[in-house]
């Protein structure tokens, strides 16, 4: 079985980005994104409550972190380091066949700007080159086209669609499913 450690976490940065890990500081930015129409249009959750669930939230992140089940940057612009503005990361993690669910969401103020771009491709490149893993999937609203299009962007295929498996609020919502595996690379000594 595949083994990961998240100790010490890792920092990732791009031309404009740094993904970092949360603080509990980041409990009222977070709460706000997660309060936004454009963001959680195709979420199918419920909106953020309050910054305390949203604190709980960056607490629960941080354990699956501590201990190595999962792994979520906090997304903040590189001049900007405390500020964030989105999430990226991957949960789900199914370490005897080496696939991960990465998910993401980022402030509509930042929306087609290349930013989620960047944050995806920096954490696609950890996911592949330092965890290992094989695969990652990506389980996305049907109805969400700028998230299909950066994934299939990625060279995401489109594995499955489930129709109906999804209950929120008294409705059945569809799902589908894209998937993307490692890039060529010598796979002997993983």
């Amino acid at each position: 079985m595949l083994s990961v450690s998240f100790q010490p976490f890792p920092v990732l940065e791009t031309e404009r980005l740094l993904l970092r890990r949360f603080s509990e500081s980041d409990a009222e930015a977070l709460y706000r994104i997660r309060n936004l129409d454009d963001v959680v249009r195709y979420l199918d959750r419920d909106k953020a409550a309050s910054v305390d669930e949203a604190l709980q939230m960056i607490r629960r992140v941080n354990t699956g972190i501590d201990e190595n089940q999962s792994v979520t940057w906090a997304i903040s612009l590189r001049n900007e380091p405390t500020q964030l503005i989105g999430t990226i990361g991957f949960w789900r993690m199914d370490l005897k066949h080496h696939r991960g669910e990465v998910g993401y969401l980022l402030h509509s103020d930042f929306h087609r700007t290349g930013l989620m771009q960047e944050a995806l491709t920096a954490a696609l490149e950890y996911a592949f080159y330092n965890m290992n893993l094989h695969s990652v999937e990506a389980w996305v609203n049907p109805y969400n086209a700028p998230s299909i299009g950066l994934l299939e962007k990625n060279g995401f295929v489109k594995e499955a669609h489930f129709r109906e498996n999804y209950y929120y609020r008294g409705r059945f919502l569809d799902s589908a499913v894209y998937s993307l595996l490692t890039p060529l690379r010598d796979t002997e000594n993983v």
